[in-house]
């Protein structure tokens, strides 16, 4: 590696290499950065459900709609029920062999608290529940 000097000599030449150890410290702090970080941007969960456009979903014996309005009141199959009774039902239908099991559809307000729906996510999940969908509304049709 060649160092300028402070003397000037008739037959120098500019120096032409370039010194990386400047660029590999930039590049390894932001690759601390980045690690550190990275972990932050996986905890976030919106629930602002895009409108979608899929097939409907046939209803079947074993689908049991679950509604959360607004006020985070919880609806099975549009009868209202508490959260320990969803708890309760939860357990019951769990108990069942997995090829029984019911397909849970969830359909949340846009202005339904996470923590509600949280609650009952994992209230599913402690029962041992697999099938969890969330159901979203058709995008307006489009104006010609």
């Amino acid at each position: 590696m060649a160092f300028g000097g402070l003397e000037k000599k008739r037959d120098s030449a500019p120096m032409a290499e370039i010194n990386m150890t400047p660029l590999i410290d930039v590049m390894l702090v932001l690759l601390v950065i980045f690690i550190i970080t990275a972990p932050l941007f996986t905890h976030a969960i919106r629930l602002d459900l895009p409108k979608v456009a899929a097939d409907a979903v046939q209803q079947t014996p074993q689908t049991v709609t679950l509604s959360i309005d607004a006020a985070g009141k919880v609806y099975w199959n549009a009868q209202p029920v508490s959260l320990d009774e969803l708890r309760k039902r939860f357990t019951d239908a769990g108990k069942q062999p997995e090829a029984q099991q019911p397909e849970l559809q969830l359909r949340a307000a846009r202005e339904t608290r996470y923590d509600v729906i949280a609650q009952v996510m994992g209230a599913a999940q402690q029962a041992g529940l697999a099938r969890l969908g969330f159901v979203t509304e058709p995008p307006p049709a489009a104006q010609h």
